[in-house]
């Protein structure tokens, strides 16, 4: 087993970095100097570790073109886009400055066997943090940044391909005034990330990847008793109702396609259209998925750059060739490409139907699965029918009955009506079924990793 990381630019296929891999007692120092600096840093008031979250938050901004040209490098995404993420990761930081010392105040209560009481949210210890690579700023900053502001000291094992980004994060917090190793990037393979899950340091694990990675880190967790957040993959579907705006309609569901190269969990995946518009809706969604152009993500007309990895673009291409075997229709697209990089074209799919990949898992990646529904009520059975349940779409002018339906019918974690979103620090982001549990964002993520303690005065 090799005992480094190498980094590829998407784009050209050319090295980017190589990184010598912590071995298993170098990661035990690193999770036990995070606990040191845990005992103090819980120590710190609520208004110390504000101010100090907000720091990391000019420092993220005053770093956004070191940070946005190493993302781009590393996974491809265009530099506006990736500039867009940095600003993100600087309103997180923000609003949890601003937020965090009246979420996480004591609240005074009056219990029935004492004189007074109050719930206190202790912080817990070591969070460690397993996370993805294509958004490599802002995962680490969603998870990290409430539980620091929780109290707790912060582990992040990036993904391999964004080692370099993982590395300044934690070189940018340092700097903003975050104690030492309040904040550690780990370089670790996934058994020693086992034996960080194991460590009693570690009080709790939060992941973001796919289904199949968590139920591995969720079972590796309980088996120690470690509480777990799981922010898995999706296959979010966008309903077009019978009275949709077809322009909303395919502008939204383009935008929501293609954003960030299609390598979004909460994407807009699956495209439920009813047969009022179907045949219309068609037709303009692919000639407006056709005129978006791939290549450098450094050219100014560049649309979307190349997927993040060569063998992530090969694994979406076998579930376009298996979903074409099982029925389904190319309309655009779906040829891969010769030469360098990990470039794979706008794709769009018809005759979309379940036991196709592009049905019942998660195409992730520019690929457009279009499905036939027969009317509004048949549309959200079909967004229903999935495994997964992170967010999901709404077109319809009658927005009252979109909020209806989103609220008491649609089984995710987030329903986005006339538009497309990705996250947005005031709500809450996070899914059901096999898209995972727990909350981040909104206030929510600071509280998943904390001890609600009843403090009691039974008399005075």
């Amino acid at each position: 087993m090799s005992n480094s990381i190498t980094t590829v630019n998407p784009t050209t296929g050319e090295t980017l970095n190589t990184y010598t891999l912590m071995d298993s007692s170098q990661a035990k120092q690193i999770v036990e100097a995070s606990y040191q600096a845990f005992l103090d840093w819980r120590l710190q008031s609520l208004e110390q570790r504000a101010k100090v979250v907000k720091a990391i938050g000019q420092a993220l901004g005053d770093n956004k073109e070191a940070l946005a040209e190493l993302m781009v490098k590393e996974m491809g995404k265009p530099p506006e886009q990736a500039r867009q993420e940095v600003d993100l990761c600087v309103g997180i930081c923000d609003y949890t400055a601003e937020q965090g010392p009246k979420k996480l105040a004591d609240e005074e209560r009056k219990p029935g066997n004492g004189e007074r009481g109050f719930i206190t949210y202790s912080p817990m210890g070591v969070i460690y943090g397993i996370q993805p690579w294509n958004f490599p700023a802002y995962q680490v900053v969603r998870y990290s940044i409430a539980n620091i502001m929780a109290g707790n000291s912060v582990l992040l094992k990036h993904a391999e391909n964004v080692t370099g980004s993982g590395l300044l994060l934690e070189k940018i917090y340092r700097e903003a005034g975050l104690p030492e190793n309040v904040f550690r990037t780990l370089v670790i393979s996934h058994d020693v990330s086992d034996e960080v899950i194991a460590h009693k340091a570690v009080r709790g694990v939060t992941l973001t990847g796919s289904d199949g990675a968590g139920r591995k880190v969720a079972a590796k967790a309980a088996e120690n008793l470690k509480k777990t957040v799981l922010e898995l993959g999706s296959n979010d579907a966008f309903l077009v109702l019978d009275d949709a705006d077809l322009d909303v309609a395919v502008n939204t569901c383009v935008q929501g396609r293609v954003f960030n190269g299609g390598q979004t969990c909460v994407a807009a995946k699956r495209f439920v259209v009813t047969e009022a518009n179907y045949d219309a809706f068609k037709e303009r969604f692919v000639e407006k998925m056709k005129s978006l152009k791939v290549g450098d993500p450094n050219d100014s007309d560049t649309d979307l750059g190349p997927m993040a990895r060569v063998d992530l673009r090969d694994a979406l291409h076998e579930q376009v060739e298996e979903s074409v075997k099982n029925g389904a229709k190319i309309l655009c697209g779906g040829e891969k490409p010769a030469g360098k990089g990990a470039f794979y074209p706008v794709t769009v799919l018809d005759n979309v139907t379940p036991g196709q990949p592009a049905y019942d898992d998660e195409l992730f990646g520019p690929v457009a699965a279009l499905i036939r529904a027969k009317d509004d009520e048949d549309a959200m059975r079909i967004a229903n029918d999935s495994r997964y349940g992170l967010g999901g779409g709404i077109i319809s002018k009658d927005t009252k009955r979109a909020t209806e339906l989103a609220s008491k019918y649609f089984d995710t974690g987030m329903v986005f009506i006339n538009g497309f979103g990705v996250a947005t620090p005031e709500m809450p982001f996070g899914g059901v079924k096999d898209s995972g549990y727990g909350r981040e964002h909104g206030g929510f993520g600071m509280h998943e990793f904390v001890n609600a303690k009843a403090v009691i005065v039974v008399s005075e």
